[in-house]
């Protein structure tokens, strides 16, 4: 068996001569909590569509649990669990009634469909609840049943794709619980995509941050961060112009300018040193400064370090989303 519980050479997918994913190269270790942080749109849900069959690669290959995604498809499901994007629950069922179902799809025994079934609605705490239709759960309870679905046939590999999307911050909260669990306690592999910076920080033991269908930057939240090579100083300063982004450039110990909004940011080392010459360099330029901030990097800093932009915040996916649940429930009835 592989030592790897994932691993992609130059994956690609192409949508009518339009590529998504242009050669993702990705090795996630077998126990490894994975991030694929990126803005709706960046190719996150494509790549997990490969990993899990559900679409066929243009080019290049995969393995998922060693089990190549082309040739052992069906290998391949059987190692994995997904939690999809959107909601995949019958909401006519109870919670108790969709377990059984999946356990039959997935023929786990029936001797363990008890058993497996009651751990698993202890694990997500809806043990309570589990005789309830599922169109009374929250959304925050469904994600927690549909993780529990997902687990069912013992799957060494999870995908969770943008799990928390559309949900409070607080049941964003207990979601992150319930991952992490799963994965320190039940040993499973999780490859998780996101948009939340916060989210991706919090849980990913590493991440890839993905933008226009390509890794442009892969490495632990931790050394990403680092990779700023020092603080960020925020500069609201008037007026901007190009003369005064220029002198900021050639400060001692200035890394990086960037206009945001109205304001600079400026990525720099030995911050206490440097916080009097940025003043000095202002003054030269006859502008003045209103505020001025220091602050550890964040990943949203490491993504517009390599993107060249701000994440696209998901707001319309967000909202789509929720739409999209909305007319299901009118469908139904």
């Amino acid at each position: 068996m592989a030592e790897n519980a994932i691993e992609t050479d130059m994956l690609v997918k192409e949508f009518n001569g339009i590529k998504a994913v242009k050669g993702i190269n990705l090795t996630i270790e077998k126990g490894e909590l994975f991030g694929f942080l990126g803005p709706n749109g960046a190719g996150k849900t494509t790549t997990i569509s490969m990993l899990c069959t559900i679409l066929k690669p243009t080019k290049g290959s995969a393995t998922v649990w060693g089990f190549d995604i082309t040739k052992e498809p069906d290998a391949v499901r059987k190692s994995i669990g997904i939690v999809f994007q959107d909601p995949s629950l019958d909401d006519q069922l109870t919670g108790m009634e969709n377990l059984r179902f999946h356990a039959r799809l997935y023929k786990v025994p029936r001797e363990d469909i008890d058993h497996r079934i009651k751990e698993l609605l202890n694990i997500v705490e809806l043990s309570d609840r589990a005789d309830d239709i599922v169109k009374t759960y929250s959304g925050g309870m469904r994600r927690r049943l549909e993780i529990a679905r997902g687990l069912l046939h013992h799957p060494h590999v999870l995908f969770l794709d943008e799990p928390t999307l559309g949900l409070d911050p607080q049941t964003r909260r207990h979601i992150w619980t319930y991952i992490e669990r799963l994965n320190k306690e039940q040993k499973v592999t999780i490859l998780l995509t996101t948009h939340y910076m916060d989210e991706a920080d919090h849980l990913c033991n590493r991440i890839a941050i993905i933008d226009h269908g390509e890794i442009v930057a892969q490495d632990s939240p931790s050394k990403l961060k680092e990779s700023m090579g020092g603080d960020v100083i925020s500069l609201t300063v008037a007026p901007v112009t190009d003369t005064l982004i220029s002198i900021l450039k050639t400060v001692q110990n200035v890394k990086d300018v960037r206009t945001i909004g109205d304001s600079l940011q400026l990525t720099v080392a030995d911050s206490k040193k440097t916080i009097p010459l940025l003043f000095d360099a202002v003054t030269r330029c006859n502008a003045n400064i209103s505020s001025i901030s220091l602050r550890e990097p964040t990943l949203d800093d490491v993504f517009m370090k390599f993107t060249g932009h701000e994440l696209r915040e998901d707001k319309e996916g967000a909202k789509s989303y929720m739409m999209r649940q909305r007319t299901r429930r009118r469908i139904r009835q």
